[in-house]
């Protein structure tokens, strides 16, 4: 959607050259011009599309995940890899186009209805630029307005509070909510429904962040009481979506592909996704989906941990964890009869691709993994897309499936998830995945592997399993960091990156069980070449004397381990970002965020 935008914004004639707060909007026609016509105000208001998330930035937005492992250790994850000296994010040029429109939309030639309408799309947008900076930063300072070249006072003041800011937010996405008429067929416009769909989003997040951080000297002390109210607003929220919206969950392709469908269709599945970056290759609109989930040099190579795949149930509704010989299972054998989004989001079973022109087996190849288990979520199943930017696919923003879970935690958080509620949201996810038990009642039993590796501290076996299917659901959609933030659960960044098990070395392994060998593991000396097989060394060290990165947890056996000799480490600082050194030296009293 962003570069679909791009042509009409070249015709903006305000604020886009502007960089910082204190600059005015440059442009080539008069203000009447543009404030003076509904065409004016189309063309203004469609610039701030620019600052949604492109299909790029989406597909690659899980690239620091507990489930995720990874080329390489990110940075912000390390000791002393990342500082204040690298900080980023702190740009406002965007909030200054907003500001500038809702300043000047007042022209009475163009009726207050339509006016009202395009302001409220520009309070949606301010309303998600201040969602990302308190996601990002905690308190910022507040600018309802544009600043003027000599207003020194707004321009070096300090941050404002979390609540103040945060309240603000909500009175913009409010009037977003009540006052948009925009209705829009393609998925690809900001409507009503778009507005109350982030707000349960917002409102979730700032619910839950005010209730977890809520400890003495945390991030939200003295805020835990006004959690409620925010949970309700989110609940509302959703429950409008759901029952006003016109939308519903996908099951146009049955349990096998009605969840894949939504992320490798080129036009948005219209039923069930409310906000897509839509793909248009006659404009040169595409993404490189495929080069980054397939490319052993491009990107980083993003793969799920063992520990998060056993997270997926049986078809039967019952934890795979349950099995006592859970831990034993090939990679053959653990990935059958589970949820069938396992099938729809990794290579496994009767997984194919095209390659010119012809079907041909994709088990997982170690050439990309790490760990054995290779996501296809977002990529298509011809190689001609696997180099460059050629994926035609169009790319979700936010869809009903994440307002059904938002609705759904909401109202656990509260205490007041009914059955009916479960049975309509995690239920109905769980049915359009082919699980056919514990549809229409809400859970009473903790799942013990779940509360032990993930959420020691949630005894709601309700709550749990809630987590459980926002995690799985919304896998690689670029919320499992926010998720981690808000449920003050950073230290799950530092779970080890395992991989599936290999129960012997210099065994040829059968991956999609189609009678032919695809990997082999060995320490040492390679054995003797065989047709179709990878060889992984894993042995302790590598040629040159160094410590081998992928290792088996029992050394000739066990499950495949990653980067265990490089070590990750998680501070509670690392909930915010540190304001960038540089924008600390232009307004020092901003103050630094703590312990950065």
């Amino acid at each position: 959607m962003k570069q679909l935008f791009l042509s009409i914004s070249a015709l903006m004639i305000l604020a886009a050259g502007c960089k910082k707060l204190d600059q005015e909007p440059q442009g080539t026609a008069s203000r009447s011009a543009v404030f003076g016509s509904e065409k004016g105000l189309q063309l203004y208001v469609a610039s701030f599309y620019n600052n949604l998330p492109n299909g790029g930035d989406v597909v690659r937005s899980d690239n620091m995940a507990d489930y995720a492992a990874r080329t390489d250790v990110p940075s912000f994850l390390t000791a002393t890899g990342y500082t204040a000296q690298q900080g980023s994010g702190w740009s406002w040029t965007a909030l200054r186009n907003i500001n500038y429109f809702i300043e000047n939309n007042t022209d009475p030639v163009v009726a207050e209805p339509v006016r009202r309408n395009y302001t409220a799309i520009a309070r949606f947008f301010r309303a998600l630029f201040y969602y990302d900076k308190v996601q990002r930063f905690g308190n910022v300072p507040w600018y309802g307005k544009t600043i003027g070249v000599s207003d020194s006072v707004q321009l070096k003041k300090p941050r404002d509070p979390r609540t103040l800011v945060m309240d603000s937010v909500l009175a913009d996405i409010n009037f977003a909510c009540e006052n948009i008429t925009n209705t829009d067929a393609t998925r690809s416009m900001i409507t009503k429904f778009v507005a109350l769909s982030y707000k349960s989003r917002i409102c979730l997040f700032e619910g839950t962040f005010r209730k977890y951080h809520s400890v003495s000297g945390g991030l939200a002390d003295g805020l835990g009481n006004t959690a409620a109210a925010w949970l309700q607003d989110a609940a509302d929220a959703a429950q409008k979506v759901m029952t006003e919206g016109g939308f519903k969950l996908n099951t146009a392709g049955g349990t096998d592909l009605s969840y894949r469908q939504l992320f490798i269709n080129k036009q948005p599945v219209t039923t069930e996704i409310i906000l897509s970056n839509v793909a248009d290759a006659t404009l040169n609109v595409l993404n490189d989906a495929n080069w980054y989930w397939t490319s052993a040099t491009y990107g980083s190579r993003l793969s799920f941990t063992r520990t998060f795949v056993n997270t997926y149930l049986k078809i039967d509704g019952t934890p795979f964890t349950d099995d006592a010989s859970y831990a034993s299972k090939t990679f053959v054998e653990e990935v059958q009869g589970r949820d069938k989004r396992l099938q729809q989001t990794i290579r496994m079973g009767n997984y194919t691709r095209v390659n010119g022109g012809a079907l041909e087996a994709a088990p997982p190849v170690f050439s990309y993994t790490y760990t054995g288990y290779q996501p296809i979520k977002w990529t298509l199943d011809d190689v001609y897309y696997d180099g460059g930017t050629r994926n035609d696919n169009s790319i979700s923003l936010i869809r009903y499936a994440e307002v059904l879970l938002n609705y759904a935690e909401a109202k656990a958080e509260l205490g007041t998830l009914t059955d009916d509620d479960w049975a309509k949201t995690v239920g109905a996810l769980r049915a359009r995945a082919g699980i056919t038990g514990g549809l229409t009642t809400k859970p009473t039993q903790v799942d013990a592997y779940l509360q032990t590796k993930y959420f020691p501290a949630i005894t709601d076996a309700t709550l749990l399993e809630i987590r459980r299917e926002r995690g799985i659901e919304l896998c690689w959609e670029g919320l499992r960091f926010p998720d981690l933030v808000r449920w003050k659960r950073g230290e799950l960044l530092t779970m080890p990156w395992n991989g599936f098990n290999v129960p012997a070395l210099n065994t040829p392994m059968d991956l999609n069980g189609d009678g032919k060998n695809d990997v082999l593991f060995y320490s040492g000396s390679a054995p003797s070449p065989i047709s179709g097989v990878t060889f992984v060394n894993v042995s302790p060290n590598l040629a040159n004397g160094s410590v081998n990165p992928q290792r088996l947890s029992n050394g000739t056996s066990g499950e495949i381990t990653w980067l265990t000799n490089v070590t990750r480490k998680w501070e509670d600082k690392k909930y915010l970002y540190p304001i960038p050194n540089n924008d600390l030296l232009i307004n020092p009293i901003l103050g630094q965020n703590p312990g950065w």
